[in-house]
């Protein structure tokens, strides 16, 4: 005698009375049933187990289509590109953040040699304040007033240790000072390595500003909020390849 039972009443009991002596094979919907022990009979896990390894499959094969559409959509490459425009930007402000830390011993070494030089030296300062006060946060990077904001002050920071240089031409005691001419150099390494940082990171949010400008790419940057990135103003390249010069002449 056979046993037959839907699969809703196989969901609604963990085990199927039966009479003694019933010998179950196979039941509706595929419910593979064990013989009759003790007046019951217990389901077998084959059910659970098709219908698992089923989800499971389908799970999977859910996950591998979205990322497929995503790499296909440029995600990847936002995500890729976008960490390399911080990166670039991190060595911009380790680079600023150097010619910041050389600034107090230049000054009281010029001090000592031309200690008159008040205005010079308190512009200095006063810059130099300005420029370290700016928080930079990833979110600089999106908003293009607050990166104008450093640029600026960055840029009347250059203004004034170029002035500050200029007052060795008037004092040969100081252009001899084997400190100040380290100082010099260290300034002229720093300077340069502003000049490479700045021209990686521009070129890091133009490749960048490709992927978010370019067609369907542009719709992910939408979705996913990869908006195009500000970059560096200047008058001309030539600005930012010419580094401030630190003159060495006798």
């Amino acid at each position: 005698m056979k046993v037959k039972i839907g699969l809703s009443d196989f969901l609604a009991a963990a085990i199927v009375p039966c009479a003694p002596g019933n010998h179950v094979t196979e039941v509706d919907s595929g419910v593979l049933l064990k013989p009759c022990y003790f007046g019951i009979t217990y389901p077998s896990l084959l059910l659970f187990n098709r219908k698992n390894n089923m989800n499971k499959l389908i799970k999977w094969l859910t996950i591998a289509l979205f990322a497929s559409l995503l790499s296909a959509c440029g995600y990847n490459d936002f995500q890729a590109k976008d960490e390399a425009t911080k990166a670039a930007w991190g060595e911009v402000v380790n680079q600023y953040q150097r010619r910041a830390d050389l600034i107090p011993n230049l000054v009281n070494t010029v001090k000592g040699y031309a200690s008159h030089e008040r205005e010079t030296f308190e512009a200095v300062t006063k810059a130099r304040a300005a420029a370290t006060s700016i928080q930079v946060t990833p979110e600089v990077l999106n908003d293009p007033q607050s990166l104008a904001r450093f640029q600026q002050v960055q840029g009347e920071l250059s203004s004034a240790l170029a002035r500050l240089m200029a007052i060795s031409e008037n004092y040969p005691q100081l252009k001899a000072d084997t400190s100040f001419r380290d100082l010099q150099s260290q300034l002229e390494g720093t300077e340069n390595r502003i000049t490479v940082a700045r021209q990686r990171y521009i070129a890091a949010v133009q490749d960048y500003n490709v992927l978010a400008r370019s067609f369907p790419t542009n719709l992910t940057a939408k979705v996913f909020g990869y908006p195009v990135k500000p970059s560096f103003m200047v008058e001309n390249e030539k600005a930012i390849s010419t580094p401030p010069a630190v003159s060495f002449d006798k």
